[in-house]
């Protein structure tokens, strides 16, 4: 009989820690920054009481993190970093940088308000400009999550050899504590193979990367990067439902709850999703057909999941916690594009809901669902009103 891995109570920091040190990387290169600073610190204690095998390296700046872990992957060595906010922004360079060099480093992201003005609140600004990045990007919604999610990364991102980012929000994920099932390391060491890419800097065979190349070998670059992207979807699923098998726990690359005949679906990221399923439940009990899709992979977008998953649906209602100025929400947009072509596609309605971190609560979701289905659909987000409701 299986030992019962232990359940302790986690903030969504600390899970990201353990599943690091679950994962058991080689090279995490670190630099602090708030929300972020508990994963390091935990990681450091780790290492000091000798249960955490890696080469820990403390840098001058984010930028140097980077630098560090795109090398330290090449040599072909498992790489964890973390960081948040301006922290991501400082790295924006070096991250085109990585998934060019096809160096499937597992970061996570504390989704945090950028500057300026300075604040400190959740938001997915900071991970969402990165798009266009070559990074997978994951979003959660818990610490449990958190933690699968990051073992499950390393999984997906050197199947595909690319990078992969995680994000969860700011202390409404990253500080919050909830019981969490921390598997037992011989059992991650079952599922998650030890990392042994097939091409790596290697002093025996000396070969090179970032050289200069010609108009047409750039092309074909890309075009392979382009191609690992279109099989992320089902790598993503296929590590999920093994993980699910191992361990009881599975995610999805899209969600879909009590979206059974539902007329109108809300659509969120990360921990938004758990505001909205309250909402839904409400408006359930209420006897309105209502559902939720939670996206948690991003990047790339899985264009067929959620026309599946919306189709039929009269109205979608987006929730987005960032703000792209002078196009909205991220989330809408993207979604839009996506179900373009559509037969009988769906009205979506994009709301800017929570940038900053403003509290929107399971009622004021209600309220916009009621309001969806009496108004229009315009192509530009709305900004939702906040304040007490």
């Amino acid at each position: 009989m299986k030992t019962a891995p232990p359940r302790v109570l986690l903030t969504g920091n600390h899970a990201v820690a353990w599943a690091a040190r679950l994962a058991r990387p080689k090279v995490v290169p670190v630099y602090p920054i708030t929300p972020q600073t508990p994963v390091l610190e935990l990681l450091t204690e780790f290492q000091a009481r000798g249960e955490f095998d890696a080469e820990i390296l403390t840098v001058e700046s984010e930028h140097s993190v980077m630098s560090a872990c795109i090398p330290a992957s090449l040599a072909g060595v498992r790489v964890f970093t973390a960081t948040a906010s301006q922290g991501l922004l400082l790295m924006h360079e070096l991250l085109h940088y990585a998934a060019g060099a096809r160096a499937p480093i597992v970061m996570a992201n504390i989704n945090r308000t950028v500057a300026s003005p300075w604040a400190f609140w959740p938001d997915q600004t900071d991970s969402l400009a990165q798009r266009d990045t070559g990074w997978i990007q994951f979003y959660v919604e818990s610490a449990q999550e958190a933690l699968d999610t990051v073992l499950q990364a390393f999984r997906v991102g050197e199947a595909a050899r690319a990078p992969v980012l995680v994000n969860l929000d700011a202390f409404y994920v990253s500080h919050a504590l909830e019981p969490v099932c921390v598997p037992l390391a011989a059992e991650v060491d079952a599922w998650l193979p030890a990392f042994d890419p097939p091409q790596r800097l290697d002093p025996a065979a000396p070969s090179s990367w970032g050289n200069v190349v010609t108009q047409d070998m750039y092309c074909r670059h890309r075009q392979a990067l382009e191609a690992a992207m279109a099989e992320v979807p089902a790598l993503a699923a296929a590590a999920d439902r093994e993980w699910g098998e191992r361990f009881g726990r599975s995610w999805g690359v899209v969600e879909r709850y009590r979206c059974d005949g539902a007329a109108t679906v809300v659509v969120a990221l990360g921990s938004m999703a758990g505001t909205a399923r309250e909402a839904v439940d409400a408006l359930r009990e209420a006897g309105r057909a209502v559902g939720l899709v939670k996206l948690r992979l991003f990047r790339p977008l899985p264009v067929a999941a959620l026309r599946a998953a919306l189709a039929e649906v009269r109205d979608v209602v987006v929730l987005d916690r960032n703000h792209s100025p002078g196009a909205g929400g991220v989330l809408h947009q993207e979604l839009r594009a996506a179900l373009y072509g559509m037969p009988r596609p769906p009205r979506v309605h994009g709301l800017l809901a929570g940038v900053g971190g403003v509290n929107v609560s399971p009622e004021r979701i209600a309220a916009c669902v009621d309001g969806a289905a009496q108004a229009d659909e315009r192509p530009e987000s709305q900004w939702l009103p906040w304040g007490p409701r």
